[in-house]
Formats: structure tokens, C-alpha cells, sequence
């Protein structure tokens, strides 16, 4: 009976609701239902605020000023044009809905008898919804959308009709033109060469910008869920032309774009194919005994999980990375930021599902997710500026590479969600076994610079301290201004854009404690980098070519991997 019951629960969930979306927010309503003097609570205070709005409506309604009751988020644009505050219908339209709309998240956040993760599930799925029915998002109740519309004799519309059906035929609403960006050409253009090419990755090896370099060399491990070129933009914004400045030697992995034919590959091969195969060409090209590696979001996890392989694996003489630093990087999985509303059993399952049918995880259905973490910005801003006002969008390479989506194989995504997201056993002492060695980071002894990002919602700054409290030796860590992208490209300008705070770090520290002490520095993180970094890769030597004999050029640099669609 149990077992029948179960299926019958899985079939339903599974076919009705496998992402979670209705069952967050009718537990909410049900749990209120279920706490009747704190519904009555609530209901005081959203009458109380009804009342000030009903007084602020009247005074408005005959012609008087009178200071807005509910004010938008700090970071809500949606409003901003003054017409919806200066004209008393549009400023009662706004005010109503802000009323409406921040009491239900209140009550979300806040319902009694609910776990702290429920929550955050309702009020997230609710504030799509919500955010969908803004009066913004619609032409009739858009007084901006109605101005430029009579100011243009109906030419923004136009034009807005004409980015509706491109987006359409696109599958997606786009954040920038594609056609303003080409690999190769005006993106992802430092000079190099492929030297190395599996069935899973391509490895750049970059041309020297400097006659002499330091002897040991850099290797850039980047993320399979986006391609590497983020690192490589525009040259004003080029990690890569930055270190081969600083007179680094440097190799990077781009990951090929799986297909259905890559279904069973597990996160072995990744491992071990992947991060390992980068360190020892870099080694063999070199002719050095170590590298330094570093490793960027899922890259840097992965990085992670090689550190301890290796050093379980090899002798502590023979491994061969000396140093590593992680970007935005987790290893701690509790609590992974705003993902986590896709992230339980049911949602794993159904993207298995999903993933078994096909062979892999489509990047489009990963890139609309992580929009949905900020759907006003990522998705609602740009069909309001798109359809409504006509407005192209402008050329934005972040963006480009945001929308330059990779597919993800079935076995490897499938593992990766379950063991680390949904498990947390990356944390566990040898509760995973990869390529044939029990995983503990307390064996990882190398010293590590880490940097996170204090407004970054996929990798919480919080969290990818966290990695300080598990590995063993010498850590320094560093907190950027901006998010995820932005606080780690982020090349050094004058005058200084953003700051940083940056601190050694210990074992025994929380994050709140470290930050006490980490003093805030203007500019770019990068200078501190490259101070931690530039003495400890050897001596000055002769500049390498990007080929040799041995590792002979078989692409130029971005390589063919990058361009598969």
C-alpha cells in the first residue's frame, strides 16, 4: 500500500507540479488557514495600511499632494519614470499594486509552521506571478509605453512589434542583439592555440605578450554551464590579456557542447579528462614540476574536488598544483542561494526524467531559471523597453555570453544536482568517491586565494567562505563589490569602479568574523591577486610560443569547440 501510495504521489507531482510551483504556495495558505490569531495579526496590518492608501487616494482624487505610503524596493525601476508619481490616476495604479503585492510577499516570508526553505519557495513562485501582473507589463496601463507610442505617431510600437516577433522566432526574450557579437571577432580574441583536444574539452594555450614569463604556469579551469570566453571578452575586460600582462603563462579549458552521444558521461571523466588533463599538459608543455590553478564557479567546485583527489592520489611531494584560487565558488551546498526553490527530490527527478529522454539538459531551460532568480531585470525589463517602448537593446557582451547557452550530459548533471546540491556530501569526509579516490577537502593543504561576490545570489558570499572552515593551509579571501560576473570581471580602471575587502582567512573564522577585520580597498581586486600570485610561479624565463613541437596547433584560439551551438 505504502509503495503503491508513493507512486501514485511521484505520478501526480511528476505530471502536475514537477518543479514545485502550485504545492509551496497552497502548504502556505494552508498553514495560515491553520494559525488563525496570526492571520488576524496580518489582517490588522494590511487593514491599517489599506486605510493610509484609502486617505492617500482621496487626497490625490482631489488634486491635493500627499507623500506616497508604500514606497518601491531601492532596486525596482519599474516606476522610476515620474509620471507615476506626478499624475494621481497612474500614482493610486502603482500604489494599489504595491500595497497588494509586498503584503503577500510579507505574508509568504513570514507564515507560521512552515520551514524557512518552504517559504522562500512560495513567496519565490509567488513573485513571479506577481511580477508577471505589474501594471508596466501592459500597454493600457503603461503610461510611459502610451506617451512614447503618441510622441512616435505609433513608431515605438512598431518597432516593438518587430523585437516581439524576433523574440519569438528566438525562443526567448533577448537581453541583446546577437547579431552585435560574433566569437572570435570582437569577442574572445587574445591570441593562441589549441594544443589539446579530447572528446570533452579543448585546451587554449595563449600566445606571450611579454619576452620573458615566469616559469610555472596559470591553468584557468572555467564552468561547463556557460563557455570560457567569459574571461576573455572585449580586451579592455580580458582576464586572460591581464595575466599574460603580468607576464603569466596561461591555459584554459573550454569545454566542448554535449549531445545526445555524451549522455553517460559521469563526473569521472570531467575529473579526470577535464581539470586533470589541462594540469598535466600544462605541465608537459612547460617542462614545470607544478601549475597553478585556478577555477571559477562549477569550475572552481570541480577544482575543489581535484585538490583532494590529488592529494590523495599523489604523494604530498608530487602534487602538482602548487596554489589554487576559486572564484564565486561553493563547496558547501546548504544553502545555495536562490537556486535553491528548483533544487528537492521531486525537481531532481523530474529534470532526470527529463534528461534521460534526451541525453542532456538543454542550456535554455538552465539560462530561463537562473532569469527567473531576478525576472524584473532578466526578463520584465526587456519586454517592457522591447515590445512596449521599441527600444533595441543595446550591445552588451556580458549578455551575449549570458544567452550563449551549453547543453549539460545527463549522468554528469544528474550526479552533480543529487550528491552536491540536494546531498551536501561534498563536505562529508570521503562520502564521495570520485575516479577512484574517497573525497576529503581537509586533505587539500595547498594555499588557496578565494574570492566571492557580496551581491551575488548563485554563489552567496557567505557560503563560498565556507570553503575556509573545511581546507587545511594558508587562505586568503576576498569579498568583491558586484555579483557573480561583475565582481569577478572586473579589470582595474582609474578611477576605481568598485572596492573589495580582503583579509587572510583561518579555519576557526566565520565569515561575520572575517569581514570584521578585512580591510575595504578602492579598485579592483585583481592588483591583490596578482601580488599573492606573480612570486610564487618561479622564476623569469624565455617566453614560450602558444604551440610546439610536441603540442602542436591544431586551432587557433577560440578553437571550434566554443562556436558549437
Amino acid at each position: 500500500m505504502r509503495r503503491t501510495l508513493r507512486e501514485i504521489h511521484e505520478h501526480v507531482e511528476g505530471t502536475v507540479d514537477p518543479l514545485g510551483v502550485a504545492a509551496p504556495i497552497v502548504h502556505a495558505q494552508l498553514a495560515w488557514f491553520a494559525h488563525p490569531q496570526e492571520l488576524a495579526e496580518r489582517i490588522a496590518s494590511l487593514s491599517s495600511d489599506l486605510w493610509r492608501l484609502q486617505e492617500h487616494s482621496w487626497r490625490r482624487a482631489v488634486g491635493l499632494t500627499n507623500p506616497d505610503p508604500i514606497s518601491p524596493n531601492i532596486d525596482d525601476e519599474r516606476f522610476a519614470d515620474p509620471v507615476w508619481t506626478d499624475m494621481a490616476s497612474w500614482d493610486l495604479v502603482k500604489e494599489w499594486y504595491l500595497a497588494v503585492t509586498h503584503h503577500m510577499q510579507d505574508m509568504l516570508y513570514n507564515t507560521p509552521g512552515m520551514s524557512g526553505k518552504e517559504r522562500r519557495r512560495a513567496a519565490f513562485w509567488w513573485r513571479q506571478w506577481i511580477n508577471a501582473a505589474a501594471p508596466t507589463n501592459f500597454y493600457w496601463t503603461n503610461p510611459v509605453a502610451m506617451r512614447k507610442a503618441m510622441q512616435t505617431r505609433g513608431a515605438s510600437l512598431l518597432r516593438g512589434y518587430g523585437i516581439f516577433l524576433g523574440d519569438l522566432q528566438a525562443g526567448d526574450v533577448r537581453m541583446t542583439d546577437p547579431h552585435d557579437f560574433e566569437v572570435g571577432r570582437n569577442l574572445a580574441t587574445t591570441p593562441g592555440a589549441v594544443i589539446f583536444r579530447n572528446d570533452l574539452l579543448e585546451i587554449i594555450h595563449y600566445a606571450p605578450t611579454r619576452a620573458k614569463v615566469h616559469a610555472e604556469p596559470v591553468v584557468i579551469v572555467t564552468p561547463w554551464i556557460n563557455k570560457f570566453y567569459i574571461l576573455d571578452l572585449v580586451p579592455r575586460k580580458s582576464m586572460i590579456r591581464f595575466l599574460l600582462d603580468q607576464g603569466l603563462d596561461v591555459f584554459i579549458t573550454s569545454w566542448k557542447n554535449p549531445d545526445a552521444g555524451m549522455r553517460d558521461v559521469g563526473f569521472d571523466r570531467y575529473l579526470q579528462d577535464g581539470v586533470h588533463a589541462i594540469v598535466e599538459t600544462a605541465r608537459r608543455f612547460t617542462g614545470a614540476a607544478r601549475v597553478h590553478a585556478v577555477g571559477y564557479c562549477i569550475g572552481g567546485t570541480a577544482l575543489s574536488m581535484y585538490m583532494a583527489w590529488a592529494n590523495r592520489r599523489f604523494q604530498p611531494e608530487d602534487v602538482p598544483v602548487a596554489d589554487w584560487t576559486l572564484l564565486t565558488t561553493l563547496v558547501d551546498f546548504r544553502k545555495p542561494g536562490d537556486i535553491e526553490v528548483f533544487i528537492d527530490e521531486g525537481s531532481i527527478r523530474y529534470l532526470t526524467a527529463s534528461m534521460a529522454r534526451k541525453g542532456f539538459l538543454d542550456g535554455k531551460e538552465m539560462a530561463s531559471a537562473f532569469r527567473l532568480l531576478r525576472s524584473n531585470s532578466l526578463v520584465w525589463h526587456y519586454v517592457v523597453h522591447g515590445w512596449l517602448y521599441g527600444e533595441a537593446p543595446p550591445p552588451f557582451d556580458v549578455l551575449y555570453w549570458n544567452m550563449d547557452t551549453t547543453r549539460m550530459p545527463c549522468a554528469m548533471h544528474s550526479w552533480y544536482l543529487r550528491e552536491l546540491y540536494l546531498h551536501n556530501r561534498l563536505i562529508e569526509p570521503d562520502a564521495l568517491a570520485i575516479a577512484g579516490e574517497p573525497i576529503d577537502l581537509a586533505r587539500i593543504t595547498q594555499p588557496l586565494y578565494a574570492v566571492a561576490a557580496e551581491d551575488d545570489h548563485i554563489a552567496p558570499w557567505h557560503e563560498a567562505y565556507r570553503v575556509n572552515n573545511f581546507v587545511t593551509g594558508p587562505k586568503r579571501y576576498v569579498l568583491s563589490s558586484s555579483g557573480h560576473i561583475l565582481g569577478i570581471v572586473n579589470p582595474p580602471v582609474t578611477p576605481p569602479k568598485r572596492k573589495y575587502r580582503v583579509a587572510d582567512a583561518h579555519r576557526s573564522d566565520t565569515a561575520e568574523a572575517w569581514y570584521a577585520k578585512a580591510a575595504e580597498e578602492a579598485g579592483s581586486w585583481w592588483t591583490d591577486w596578482m601580488s599573492w600570485l606573480t612570486p610564487r610561479c618561479g622564476e623569469l624565463v624565455d617566453a614560450r610560443a602558444a604551440a610546439s613541437d610536441a603540442y602542436p596547433r591544431l586551432a587557433d584560439a577560440p578553437g571550434i569547440y566554443v562556436l558549437e551551438r
